[in-house]
């Protein structure tokens, strides 16, 4: 399986086999509820990810961060108060045939019913970005996500970006594009009308997703890039390790860089941005 998938894209050995579903599904609520289930439920209500009345389509690529989103979702609607209904759709991009059936083994024994359907983004990123394959391929696998979430009438599309990957974002932001972005928790599309992306994970850090997943006894999907493979890992795999060096000093760091999204001093800044047009502190500088 790690032949396929490009170089950074690590593969998680389970602990042990594949252990009973539902005990894979009582690990949620109890021996992960403090890291995983508590921190979903908090990002769920502190920016209203999910509401009465919507319609979820979930994203389950057969990585490790959406097998658990998906589980979360329906435990959600198993234990929760919200009523909403979720639809699971998953993509095959061009996997290898023993990926795919990998993929959907793991569906079926999770008792996760997806919405399969096949692309050619693989191939056409092979064809149009085939140095720096990582962004475009981020950026049509979501756009198809999108249509299909548009098809089967949903209004939300969650993905299962996490803590880590928010935090890893504002680094890569801030040190190779000299700006400061965040990866914001919902946000409404700008090409697909009535949809909005949701990420559920906001405060999951990876660790534990890791911890759940290898105990669980599953074997996830990595990356599985076929285009990818053999290339130098990405630069978010660079501030991987960077933070981890960071951590070494100063076991917070993490968290540090997570709530500085939160707490911009708009009087402490140079410049900002704002519906497409840029401001500068000297703008306001001689105002009472």
């Amino acid at each position: 399986m790690s032949g396929i998938a490009g170089k950074g894209c690590e593969v998680l050995v389970p602990f042990n086999e594949r252990i009973p579903l539902k005990d894979i599904e009582r690990s949620i609520i109890k021996k992960y509820r403090k890291p995983i289930w508590n921190k979903f439920i908090k990002a769920i209500k502190e920016y209203n990810l999910v509401e009465d009345g919507d319609k979820i389509a979930v994203a389950v690529s057969g990585g490790k961060d959406s097998i658990l989103m998906a589980k979360l979702f329906q435990e959600l609607k198993k234990h929760g108060q919200i009523n909403f209904e979720i639809e699971f759709i998953s993509m095959n991009p061009g996997y290898h045939e023993d990926i795919r059936k990998l993929l959907i083994d793991n569906c079926d024994y999770l008792n996760i019913p997806i919405h399969l359907f096949d692309s050619d983004i693989f191939k056409v990123i092979d064809d149009i970005a085939k140095e720096y394959p990582c962004y475009m391929c981020a950026r049509m696998r979501r756009g198809a996500l999108y249509s299909k979430a548009q098809e089967l009438g949903c209004n939300k599309l969650a993905l299962g970006h996490h803590f880590n990957d928010v935090i890893e974002t504002i680094l890569l932001n801030v040190l190779y594009a000299g700006n400061f972005k965040t990866m914001l928790p919902k946000f409404k599309s700008t090409n697909f009308e009535g949809l909005e992306l949701i990420r559920p994970l906001y405060y999951v850090e990876e660790e534990y997703i890791q911890k759940f997943i290898q105990n669980s006894g599953i074997w996830p999907l990595n990356c599985a890039c076929m285009v990818a493979a053999g290339k130098i890992g990405n630069k978010r795999h660079e501030i991987k390790d960077l933070i981890k060096e960071l951590k070494k000093n100063f076991k917070d760091v993490d968290k540090s860089i997570f709530m500085s999204s939160k707490n911009v001093n708009m009087e402490a800044i140079l410049g900002w941005q704002k519906n497409k047009e840029k401001y500068s502190y000297l703008d306001f500088y001689d105002e009472d």
